[in-house]
Order: structure tokens, then sequence, then C-alpha cells
């Protein structure tokens, strides 16, 4: 089987609720679409858990890419033996991510040893841009937030930017495929601004699994074999 979740931001013991609910095996494939990081408690946890299993593949979210960008200036000071005084330039970036929600991922990241933050970190940086999933004659685009500048004709996944699929929203009224075989999941929008409730919302070939875990809503997670919805 095939499963999708997205924007987990820390819930560690939600991811875990979710993987006992779905009965996830070794043999099954697990996407999660992004935003890994923030908020929740244990960001930590959360991604070792991860990297622990072979058969969950992470795409990058916009939390992720601002996380790795913070978190490799702060190794650069830390390894240059500067945690006591950090640079201004990663002191401003700390500032501006723990705007964002940004303060528990990093306080849990300070705690580690400088090798499992080296660790950590490499983790991040492994994470795809995006994935795609042939499952019963569909296809599944597996993005964090959208496709950027789809309009460009002929542009080819592979040449989207980090920006373009982890910072864009989908535009969730809009088919973006002629061929109905095709469709885009995401995270990145809670559903409730899309249809009023923590519900997976489906419209025009677009699929959106972001149910606001970390704002009081749910964690959503998506069977694309069957489209059996779970929910923690």
């Amino acid at each position: 089987m095939y499963y999708v979740m997205s924007d987990i931001h820390g819930e560690y013991d939600k991811f875990l609720e979710m993987l006992d609910k779905i009965k996830l095996q070794d043999e099954d494939t697990l996407y999660i679409l992004g935003n890994v990081v923030d908020y929740g408690d244990e960001p930590m946890e959360l991604l070792n858990e991860m990297a622990d299993r072979p058969n969950v593949y992470p795409v990058i979210g916009n939390h992720d890419r601002i996380a790795i960008d913070v978190l490799t200036l702060l190794m650069d000071d830390i390894l240059q033996g500067k945690l006591d005084k950090l640079s201004a330039e990663t002191m401003k970036s700390i500032a501006q991510w723990q705007k964002i929600g940004g303060t528990k991922t990093l306080e849990e990241f300070i705690k580690l040893t400088d090798e499992e933050k080296q660790d950590i970190l490499d983790y991040l940086c492994d994470f795809s841009n995006f994935e795609v999933a042939e499952i019963d004659g569909k296809t599944y685009i597996l993005v964090h937030s959208g496709l950027g500048d789809f309009e460009k004709n002929g542009k080819k996944l592979k040449y989207y930017s980090v920006h373009d699929l982890a910072f864009t929203r989908v535009d969730y009224e809009k088919q973006y495929f002629d061929d109905d075989s095709i469709f885009i999941v995401s995270g990145h929008v809670p559903t409730k601004e899309l249809c009023g409730e923590d519900r997976i919302y489906k419209s025009h070939n677009n699929i959106c699994i972001n149910c606001s875990v970390s704002d009081g809503g749910k964690l959503a997670c998506l069977c694309l074999d069957t489209m059996e919805e779970f929910y923690v």
C-alpha cells in the first residue's frame, strides 16, 4: 500500500498513533510531504523515527527548508567554537525562524551531540523536492505546496526549484493536466481554508492533506491505493 501524510510539525505521538492506525508494514510505502519540523514539541524524535524507516520517503516543505538554512549557519558557528557568541547572520536568521514556529526545533536541536546534529541536518538535506507514484494506472505528483510557474510549456518536474514546490500554493480550483489520470497531492495550505473543515480536500484532480494537526486540527493520512482517509 502507498500512504501519504503532510505537515506533521513535530507531533511525534500523533505520527506514531497514525502508523498504528494504518498498520504500516515494511512492504508499504509512506510519503511525507514536508513540514516535519516546527511548532510541535518533538521534531527531533520524529525525524529520527522517519530516518530509521527505509520505507518512509520525505519531501521538503517550506519549514524544513528554512530549518536547513538556519541550522547550517548554526553548525558552522558550533564547529568554529562560537556557540556562546553566534554570528550576527546566525542570530538574525534564528530570530526570523522563531517568528514562524522554529523555537522548539531549535531548542531540541541544540540538545543533541555534535554528531547527532550533523546526522539530523544531513537527513533533512536528503529530503526530495518531489515524488511521483504510479498506482493502478494513475499518476500522483507529490509535492509540499505547489507547482510554481506551471504555465511554462514543457517544464519537467526535475527543473522546478524548491521555492516552486515548497513555498507556492496549488490553485485547487484549477485542473493542471488534461489527463484525468494525473493528480497533484500536496499539504501546506490548511484544508480548513479550502472547505471549512479539518478534512482532506479534493478538487479538480488536486488533493490537499494538511488538516492542521499543529493548530488544534488533525493529522491526516491518505491511502493512494484505495483513497481511504485516516485521521488522528
